[in-house]
């Protein structure tokens, strides 16, 4: 009898060993055909359905990466990696799921600023920021309905509109949010969510597993230290970027105020018109929607410049993905670190809506405009579209409406 249980036992703890070129194709077939916020549901299915993670491994890691900064669907992805075949594995999964849709970028930037002189252009776009304005209305009202959990987070929300208005400093808001959060934000004993928070297994916490991820954030230093030492336009983009990455919580739309402020609001990197417009174009390419960043960097100096701005954006959370995953075998302090993290979300509702302001300035020059901004906002609030079939519908809409010349109507 005995003998049995030790010829079952490791049958029963062992998983099959996942290779790394699956690993790499099936993050590769999430990153082409998945878009805007039913990517993390893909991913969930497709390990769930392999079989390489169980529903219990799932849950944990979509609490464990809500815990630092970063946007969650790349960080969920490279968690999944690590788990299967460790950095290696997070590495080739994060690749697999970013690579199409940086590809896609940069073939949409190129032609976008080879052809923003020709009349058709800009016309054609402003259908698109309008389409933009109604998901971003369509995001900040859903953000708030999940983030605004009473007065204080209404307060903050609110604290943070008025000071975004007045031009301070995003990273300043959202830093004295965690702030208040932590203070103000009582922990909550016996919250049933702490269950599904990781308890990570440390049996493997040795000097050989924190070398390779040692090396990844040596790698992110020495791209911080090459952004600093270029002293020009594009080394301080990558600078911010590297800054955005390592600060912002939340998906990518609650890091789209903390971009506006460094690429439109303090350096003029890009215009108004460019912002939306890279915003549009990173809507209609399929994966991570912080893949505008590689636009701005297009804009700056080509394809080296939009790997940087790319790399920038996503390696910080990245690491911390790698880092986080293997120290949290236990969460101390729940309470004050979900207050701190609850006040972080409630200042991006009041971040996105200053951000739906001006990008309204832009986006809505007409009544023609205005109606095509509140038909994305419904199809998406109270029909539940997919945004790709918003954005194709919307588009051939607006075709007609030029076609037309309704647009001549301004505000």
């Amino acid at each position: 009898m005995y003998s049995d249980k030790n010829d079952v036992l490791p049958q029963v703890l062992s998983k099959p060993k996942v290779s790394l070129f699956s690993i790499s194709i099936a993050f590769f077939q999430v990153g082409i055909t998945a878009f805007g916020f039913s990517i993390v549901q893909k991913i969930k299915s497709l390990v769930i359905q392999k079989g390489w993670l169980t529903q219990e491994e799932v849950d944990e890691g979509m609490a464990l990466v809500q815990l630092y900064p970063g946007p969650i669907m790349v960080d969920f992805t490279a968690y999944t990696g690590y788990k299967l075949r460790g950095v290696i594995g997070a590495l080739l999964a994060t690749l697999g799921f970013i690579l199409p849709s940086f590809i896609l970028i940069v073939i949409l930037s190129a032609a976008y600023f080879a052809s923003g002189d020709l009349p058709w252009v800009h016309p054609l776009f402003t259908g698109l920021e309008a389409i933009i304005v109604g998901i971003i209305i369509n995001v900040t009202f859903d953000f708030g309905s999940r983030s605004l959990k009473g007065r204080i987070e209404a307060l903050i929300a609110f604290a943070a509109f008025t000071a975004l208005l007045f031009k301070v400093n995003a990273l300043l808001i959202v830093l004295s949010a965690l702030l208040m959060g932590a203070l103000l934000l009582k922990p909550q004993k016996n919250n049933a969510k702490s269950s599904m928070l990781p308890v990570l297994s440390t049996e493997k916490n040795s000097w050989r597993i924190w070398l390779p991820i040692l090396a990844v954030v040596a790698v992110i230093l020495a791209g911080v230290a090459y952004s600093g030492w270029l002293n020009s336009d594009i080394g301080r983009m990558g600078l911010a970027f590297f800054k955005i990455g390592s600060v912002a919580f939340g998906n990518g739309f609650t890091l789209l105020p903390l971009i506006q402020n460094e690429v439109l609001d303090n350096h003029q990197w890009l215009t108004p018109n460019q912002f939306a417009d890279g915003i549009a174009l990173s809507q209609i390419t399929p994966g991570p929607f912080l893949i505008m960043s590689a636009f701005a960097g297009y804009k700056m100096g080509g394809l080296g410049a939009a790997l940087l701005m790319t790399f920038a954006m996503f390696a910080p959370s990245f690491a911390m993905t790698l880092i986080f995953t293997e120290v949290f075998s236990k969460l101390k302090n729940l309470g004050f670190i979900k207050g701190a993290l609850n006040g972080v979300l409630a200042s991006f509702v009041g971040l996105l809506a200053v951000v739906t302001l001006q990008l309204g300035k832009t986006g809505i020059t007409g009544p023609a405009s205005l109606a095509l901004a509140a038909g994305a906002f419904i199809s998406v609030h109270y029909f539940k579209l997919d945004i790709l079939w918003v954005f194709l519908g919307g588009l051939l809409i607006w075709v007609g409406v030029l076609a037309l010349g309704i647009t001549a109507i301004h505000f």
